[in-house]
């Protein structure tokens, strides 16, 4: 039994196409953008571009969204390739399951239920505190004990399970509905984006970009603390400091959470008209609508506030408080809710459908990838997930487990990177409606890049990743390992009869 078995090409798009396991191909390639832009715009780039600022990079953010960006786009290629020759759920596990074999694709599928799930209860948590401002600001106020966790002085967050809840009935009813809404609240927010640069290009002082890239800052030995506060670079390499080129480095580490979500396209493939052709496009067209955006925004950003004032949980806020607009606060506001309601609904989405695909496959029991007859959408793993993203925002502050977010998107980026390769080599006879140039060197990079990308986050957060993956290992040897179809021989009829 070898658990670097690998399943074909052929037989997943078969699996994707039994009426049992069948899901509607009904989004089109605008679909597709408006769920990658409406993954990508949220937290990120209303709160991590001036802390990245004030802390790292200066008004040389701006370069550090490129660097970032760069490291994504090479990701990117390696998706687009892998979605036009495997246009089936399960985004980086199925493709890893086709290329590197089934072990492998375990530890991707483990490692993306942890990014999303925990991805979506912190947004879920960041989207109530915007939500009890906006009631605030309009004279309603509500108690603090039923919006906030019991570790942040309240007794449960209900706003925050509230729009978890909701959001998972929108994804039950169907993918159209869920891509429906994503569209409108996605104009909405790009509206507010827009008109931050547009009108705040107009109060931009040149003199707040002087110095561009502020001289390199040692570190302080009087903060030194423990090793596993620090980026896991820090131990191999010793401190860098802040500031300077390092600090572009480091603050393009932070600022990658705001270019997560383009990713999620790649699980929407199997209910996608015309995958070949419009998984590319919605993959690397949001990245690349998304980049230029936040370039545009942290230059107008450093333009308008020095860079040193920017280390708030608000930053664009700040801004406009600067030039004495308090009135477009309220818009900034507007556009966070918006934000973080995509973000959440399109995080669920994700696991669900790499969920989905891991319970069809026999890693995880077969019952989960039911497909509701009406609506033609995993139900059973759409519900559970809004029920555990729902139970841990409500009572568990935010905190650093967002960092986990980035861990598990970027080594799910590594092994994409890795498994282009692989398949180029193992199935050069497959049809690749899109194919990554200059293979291996855009590979080879892109896997890089991601890897020194992680080493720049702290240990604490490679523990915790170490523990999760831990769990996953000692769960798929006593129960996966034997339970998937590949190593009982079933086929995908013997599936659907389980999941009855």
């Amino acid at each position: 039994m070898s658990i670097m078995r690998v399943k074909s090409v052929e037989q997943s798009i078969h699996d994707a196409e039994a009426p049992e396991f069948r899901l509607r191909r009904v989004l089109r390639a605008v679909d597709l953008l408006g769920i990658g832009i409406g993954a990508i715009i949220g937290t990120g780039i209303f709160v991590l571009t001036g802390v990245a600022a004030a802390t790292d990079a200066g008004p040389g953010i701006s370069i550090s969204f490129v660097i970032s960006g760069i490291a994504c786009g090479l990701a990117a290629l390696c998706y687009a390739e892998f979605a036009s020759v495997v246009p089936v759920a399960g985004s980086a596990y199925t493709f890893s399951y086709a290329s590197l074999g089934e072990f492998m694709a375990w530890l991707i599928g483990w490692d993306l239920m942890l990014e999303f799930v925990i991805g979506a209860s912190t947004v879920s948590v960041g989207w109530s505190q915007y939500f009890v401002e906006a009631l605030s600001a309009v004279g309603l106020e509500l108690p603090e004990s039923l919006t906030a966790a019991p570790g942040a002085g309240g007794a449960v967050n209900l706003p925050a399970a509230i729009i978890a809840l909701l959001l998972t009935v929108v994804l039950v009813v169907g993918i159209r509905l869920s891509a429906s809404v994503t569209n409108v609240v996605v104009a909405i927010k790009l509206a507010v984006v827009l008109f931050f640069i547009i009108f705040g290009a107009f109060f931009v002082k040149t003199a707040n970009w002087d110095p561009f890239i502020p001289p390199h800052q040692p570190p302080d030995p009087a903060e030194s603390g423990s090793a596993l506060n620090d980026p896991l670079i820090n131990a191999i390499f010793g401190s860098t400091g802040s500031f300077g080129v390092s600090g572009l480095v480091a603050g393009a580490a932070l600022v990658f959470f705001a270019y997560i979500g383009f990713d999620i396209v790649a699980s929407g493939a199997e209910e996608t008209r015309r995958p070949q052709r419009d998984m590319p496009i919605g993959i690397l067209g949001s990245l690349a609508i998304c980049s230029i955006l936040y370039v545009l925004v942290s230059l107008v950003m450093t333009g308008i506030v020095r860079y040193d004032k920017l280390d708030t949980a608000a930053p664009m806020a700040t801004a406009f408080q600067a030039i004495g607009a308090p009135w477009a606060v309220g818009l900034v506001s507007l556009g966070a809710i918006a934000g973080l309601t995509t973000v959440i609904l399109i995080l669920m989405l994700g696991q669900a459908r790499v969920g989905f695909a891991m319970a069809r496959d026999g890693l995880l029991p077969v019952y989960f990838a039911k497909v509701h007859s009406k609506y033609r959408t995993p139900y059973r793993i759409t519900v559970i997930t809004g029920v555990v993203v729902a139970i841990i925002a409500s009572l568990t502050p935010i905190d650093v487990l967002a960092e986990m977010t980035n861990i598990g998107t970027l080594f799910a980026f590594v092994l994409v990177s890795i498994g282009v390769l692989v398949m180029r080599r193992t199935r050069p006879d497959l049809p690749r409606a899109f194919r990554v140039p200059l293979v291996p060197v855009v590979p080879v990079l892109a896997a890089l890049a991601c890897f020194y990308l992680m080493l720049n986050l702290e240990g604490w957060t490679w523990l915790r990743f170490g523990i999760w993956m831990a769990l996953g290992l000692l769960i798929y040897f006593v129960y996966s390992m034997h339970r998937s179809r590949l190593a009982r021989g079933e086929t995908i009829e013997d599936a659907a009869d389980e999941a009855d």
